[in-house]
């Protein structure tokens, strides 16, 4: 009798906590999108719109069995309501033919309005509303299964109160895109700057770790066109950052993204080095009959050539660079890879993700 009042009570309890479940309120946060349909595969990558794109798609097909998601470069929000398309935006047979390979199409979008007009933007209700629903435009343009926000511009500041604003607002901006995403059962994913030694302060990890589902981390650019030669990444740099990062986001959602790209300065002059893809970097060492040189502090390739009468630096990456930061990753328990950009990168590459 004892053990049939206790089932009962037991049956009871489990009915109220169900209703209980059923009448609390909805939080945005909670709310979760569908896992990406290559719920093995740990590697996402972006599809460039320039170039040669046709390349680019089937390298992402070559490499199908490693990626759950390809990101095309092709939206940029110019205005508070408006999200417009680069040269390609939207293809259909590109769209269709990953879907096909198993592998979710969560196309980038970029912004061009820069750091106080966003910052008033995403502080202004109706207009961040306005501005989330173009990107729902945008999502429900094409069978894409989420969004991907790469707001970089906003975050070129000197002006500390600016910057904050654009921490604060950028993180209600998520929020409130990411419940909309989510509500769609499509993937809501942000891209932003290492958060270290100053640099990606306008990027509340903790806060975008919270509503996105995907928190991919440009681990690149450490040295970058605008500054003096020197490494794209390095050792202690990436250990710095993936510190940081998985101490504020869970480990789960975190991507850290490999360049398959370098930059090419000209020695005494900074700020006006030339991008160069991993094989055209390779191509002209070979062409300039240059040593290959291996930095091993920094775990990066880089070498020397002179033309017309200038000498040039070049640092950029490669397989074996990839292969000497993986470790890193493993020691902070992060599986999630991306590769700027497809098209670009050394073609082992794909092996050093896998380990190999």
């Amino acid at each position: 009798m004892e053990q049939a009042s206790g089932s009962r009570l037991r049956v009871g309890l489990a009915l109220l906590l169900a209703l209980a479940a059923l009448l609390a309120p909805w939080s945005p946060a909670a709310a979760t999108a569908r896992e990406p349909r290559a719920g093995g595969r740990t590697g996402s990558a972006w599809l460039p719109y320039w170039g040669d794109t046709d390349a680019a798609y089937r390298d992402a097909l070559r490499h199908a069995s490693q990626l759950h998601t390809v990101s095309p470069f092709w939206y940029q929000a110019t205005s508070d309501s408006t999200v417009t398309g680069h040269e390609g935006a939207g293809r259909r047979s590109v769209v269709d033919g990953l879907h096909g390979a198993g592998i979710d199409v969560v196309p980038t979008v970029t912004e061009t309005l820069g750091a106080e007009e966003m910052a008033g933007l995403m502080h202004d209700r109706r207009r961040r509303t306005d501005h989330v629903e173009a990107l729902l435009r945008i999502m429900d343009s094409r069978p894409y299964d989420g969004l991907d926000l790469d707001y970089e511009s906003m975050a070129v500041t000197r002006d500390k109160e600016v910057r904050a604003r654009v921490r604060t607002g950028y993180s209600a901006l998520v929020e409130q895109l990411c419940a909309r995403l989510h509500a769609r059962e499509a993937q809501c994913v942000v891209t932003v700057p290492a958060r270290v030694r100053g640099a990606g302060e306008a990027f509340d990890y903790e806060e975008l770790g919270r509503y996105a589902d995907r928190v991919r981390i440009m681990g690149y650019d450490l040295h970058w066109s605008g500054g003096d030669a020197g490494p794209l990444s390095a050792r202690d740099w990436y250990g710095e950052f993936l510190r940081y990062a998985t101490s504020t986001i869970p480990r789960n959602k975190i991507e850290v993204a490999f360049p398959g790209y370098g930059w090419d300065w000209i020695s005494g002059i900074t700020g006006h080095a030339a991008h160069r893809t991993w094989k055209e970097a390779e191509a002209l060492r070979e062409r300039e009959d240059a040593e290959y040189l291996f930095d091993e502090r920094s775990g990066t390739p880089h070498f020397t050539y002179r033309k017309d009468g200038e000498d040039h630096e070049v640092w950029y990456q490669d397989a074996r660079g990839v292969r000497e930061l993986m470790p890193l990753l493993r020691k902070y328990g992060v599986r999630g890879t991306g590769l700027w950009a497809l098209g670009f990168e050394d073609p082992e590459t794909w092996a050093a993700l896998r380990g190999e």
